[in-house]
């Protein structure tokens, strides 16, 4: 039985290692960093650290309608998207991801995409 991306670098706790350095540098962008004003950021973290657990093969799991839901009116720009994937990499690479499971990570990120981005803003 092969392992889980997930299962490979440690589970939830470098995961969450992970997305708290996303969010570090999420907080400074100037694309994107202003989406976070008034935001309970522990429980994003939290919120997020799962949902990169499940596309990763983790055991946290979020139906696409709960994951559009949640973004709706968040008015994400296919701009937003890109800068949050851009980071995303740089943050799983931090971490000493390999290059092909990073790739991995960001397909299944990249298959949320349409779900995320605000229609009004595509």
């Amino acid at each position: 039985m092969s392992q889980t991306i997930y299962e490979k670098y440690g589970g939830f706790k470098t995961i969450s290692r992970i997305v708290m350095s996303f969010y570090e540098m999420a907080l400074e962008s100037e694309q994107i960093g202003d989406h976070f004003d008034d935001i309970d950021m522990p429980r994003l973290i939290d919120h997020q650290t799962k949902f990169v657990s499940s596309l990763v093969g983790g055991p946290a799991s979020f139906s696409d309608d709960r994951i559009e839901a949640v973004h709706r009116h968040l008015n994400i720009s296919h701009d937003d998207f890109d800068e949050m994937s851009a980071l995303l990499r740089e943050a799983l690479e931090m971490h000493g991801m390999a290059d092909g499971d990073i790739d991995i990570a960001l397909e299944a990120i990249e298959s949320k995409r349409a779900i995320i981005v605000a229609r009004t803003a595509a």
